[in-house]
């Protein structure tokens, strides 16, 4: 089987690659902006930016995936700015979905979006299954929303060619760039007291192993993947033994600016689900991929903190 990986480079593609390297079954071709983090054989990568459209089309068109896996969204504050993570995105996708139209053998299109598509609004205790309106409330939803926009567009066009849209809990793991990780290992967290929403997340691992379900089950239509329970700022830091610093209305805006000079800049996705809550019904996913996260996420955040950013060793002054 041929799967072409847009987006192999990232912690997500690489991780998805690793899934598929072990069967010799399987030839892969990776495109992104950089390489992958770790050695993955028996693929065909390029180096190429996602705005070299015409390059990736033509090399997508030429290696005639039979499976094409679209990871190729570019979160803002994670490997990209906002200006360039939209540009990115828009880029990535077109290229995508060019390609797919002239691939004779193509069979299934995967690709990332996120629950960022439903917005955060105040008040709002809703739980939004797949049914739910698409009305994003951040620059990253309506990313998102454009992205399936074009996976729509291409169903139109071939009709017989499930994709399948994996609507991603903000993602996090002890080694990734997630914002909203960087943001909550900081020494003092500033949460929205006394009005906090809840959150869902996704460890890094089950995205890996999400990808790979959505290609064995082979079904159109966008799934939740989200892991189980939630959990509010506070409780997160307090968690990681943070300090916390109670923040309201404007003293949001002098956060984000004074995490963003310590090195963890918040999007604003990331603060308006701190503020508002974000939460979205997985149970299709489990019914129709057969997959369900295996870490809550309670454990997303647990992992989060076990990680040591520096790792001290002792010398052995005998030895020395």
């Amino acid at each position: 089987m041929r799967i072409a990986i847009v987006g192999m480079g990232g912690d997500i593609g690489t991780g998805v690659a690793l899934r598929f390297h072990g069967d010799p079954a399987v030839s892969m071709l990776g495109l992104d902006m950089e390489p992958p983090r770790r050695r993955i054989r028996r693929t065909e990568f390029h180096r190429v930016e996602p705005t070299e459209v015409e390059t990736r089309t033509r090399l997508l068109r030429e290696f005639d995936p039979e499976v094409l896996i679209h990871l190729g969204i570019y979160e803002p504050h994670s490997r990209s700015n906002p200006v360039s993570a939209e540009i990115r995105t828009r880029a990535a996708t077109r290229s995508v979905f060019q390609a797919a139209l002239d691939c004779p053998s193509l069979e299934h299109v995967v690709m990332r979006s996120g629950i960022d598509v439903y917005g955060s609004r105040r008040g709002s205790h809703e739980v939004p299954d797949e049914s739910a309106p698409l009305a994003p409330t951040s620059r990253f939803g309506r990313m998102l929303v454009d992205a399936e926009a074009e996976a729509q567009a291409f169903r139109k066009q071939r009709e017989s060619i499930p994709v399948t849209v994996l609507r991603f809990a903000p993602i996090v793991g002890p080694y990734i760039p997630s914002p909203l990780g960087r943001y909550l290992r900081l020494p003092v967290v500033p949460v929205g007291l006394p009005f906090e929403g809840p959150v869902q997340l996704v460890h890094i691992d089950d995205v890996h192993d999400a990808v790979p379900a959505a290609v064995r089950a082979r079904v159109d239509g966008a799934f939740n993947i989200v892991g189980e329970g939630t959990i509010t700022g506070s409780k997160a830091a307090r968690i990681g033994r943070r300090l916390i610093m109670p923040v309201w209305g404007p003293g949001w805006r002098v956060a984000r600016m004074i995490t963003a000079a310590l090195g963890s800049p918040l999007p604003e996705h990331s603060a308006e689900a701190l503020q508002r809550g974000q939460t979205a019904d997985g149970t299709l996913a489990r019914s129709e991929l057969d997959f369900t996260p295996a870490r809550s996420t309670r454990a997303c955040v647990e992992d989060l903190y076990n990680w040591e950013s520096v790792v001290h060793l002792e010398v052995d002054r005998d030895a020395a």
